[in-house]
């Protein structure tokens, strides 16, 4: 059994060919800034009012909501990070795997083969990106090389060169085996 293809761009999460796209969530779902203003301003506030209204969740996990002006079939808002008392909870080696691997299962649950991530946890969270590129594109691989996995395309959308060097070099020592 394969494990699928992964990829990584350098672009706007909101124009990637894929069925679905992950939003880098914080726990209570509202959207502020980075991926999850440009969702919010591409798709649609419709979007931000169905995350809203499905929260919040606990850290690690994802929901899934509409795609509003997108032209994707779902939102999958993954909380690597979160709030509380307005205090902000930074992310976690274990909060970005645990965010990636539900936002995978969300996938496979509503039955896509493709979809986009952007580097959870990085932007506003301010984790470190080569380490988020390790976890994620590991926890990707074991994911899709589950042979019930529905997923087989991963793309990972990033936001400039240093960004897809560390996906492509977390791709090339994840599927070395």
């Amino acid at each position: 059994m394969g494990s699928g293809i992964l990829e990584v761009v350098i672009g706007d999460i909101t124009t990637v060919d894929t069925e679905a796209i992950v939003n880098a969530a914080n726990n209570e779902l509202w959207m502020g800034s980075g991926v999850a203003g440009a969702i919010k301003r591409a798709g649609g506030e419709e979007i931000e009012r169905e995350a809203v209204s499905k929260g919040p969740i606990r850290i690690g996990e994802a929901v899934a909501t509409g795609a509003g002006r997108l032209p994707y079939k779902a939102v999958i808002h993954a909380a690597a990070m979160g709030y509380q008392g307005g205090r902000m909870i930074p992310p976690t080696a274990e909060s970005i795997q645990a965010a990636t691997r539900a936002a995978l299962e969300v996938a496979d649950q509503l039955g896509f083969e493709s979809v986009a991530f952007p580097a959870l946890g990085t932007g506003v969270g301010g984790f470190d990106l080569a380490e988020a590129a390790t976890l994620m594109v590991s926890t990707v691989h074991r994911s899709l090389s589950r042979p019930d996995s529905r997923v087989r395309r991963v793309v990972f959308v990033v936001r400039d060169e240093e960004a897809r060097r560390a996906f492509q070099e977390a791709i090339e020592r994840a599927t070395a085996t």
